[in-house]
């Protein structure tokens, strides 16, 4: 069983700028409403500690595996919840110019695994992080090119 959340949305920067704010990893805490705390480099193999902080929900930590990270392009990683096939989450972040010289943002969940359909709840507040994600990065990313 699997179900997938996409979310998008437009940013006035270009995709390096977008890349950039979104890979800054250690400034999280300060804008970030849903990942309160990412640890690590963005590059394929690597392992992240991501801290997930959403609106009244209970924060879980849980340590995905990079699975691509092309600058400018794409960052997508893989989480499991204990060995793997009972709840996963390929999480994915797919930047596009726009021909405005923006950026089209698509974030969104890959969520797989034989406890998808007891977890509907949890997939409900990934939503509304995405979406609070999406407007905090927007922000962000948008402050940058207005220096």
């Amino acid at each position: 069983m699997s179900t997938t959340i996409t979310t998008t949305i437009d940013i006035a920067a270009d995709p390096d700028t977008v890349w950039t704010v979104l890979t800054d990893f250690a400034s999280y805490s300060e804008w970030n409403p849903f990942m309160s705390r990412v640890e690590g480099t963005p590059e394929v193999g690597s392992r992240l500690v991501v801290r997930l902080t959403p609106a009244g929900g209970r924060g879980m930590t849980f340590k995905p595996t990079v699975l691509v990270a092309t600058p400018g392009r794409e960052l997508r990683w893989l989480g499991k919840l204990g060995l793997g096939g009972l709840f996963d989450g390929e999480h994915f972040f797919v930047l596009e110019r726009g021909a405005d010289g923006g950026t089209r943002m698509t974030h969104g969940e890959k969520f797989s695994g034989i406890l998808v359909s007891l977890m509907r709840g949890a997939t409900k507040d990934a939503d509304d992080g995405f979406d609070a994600f999406n407007r905090a990065l927007k922000h962000r990313a948008e402050k940058v090119v207005a220096r």
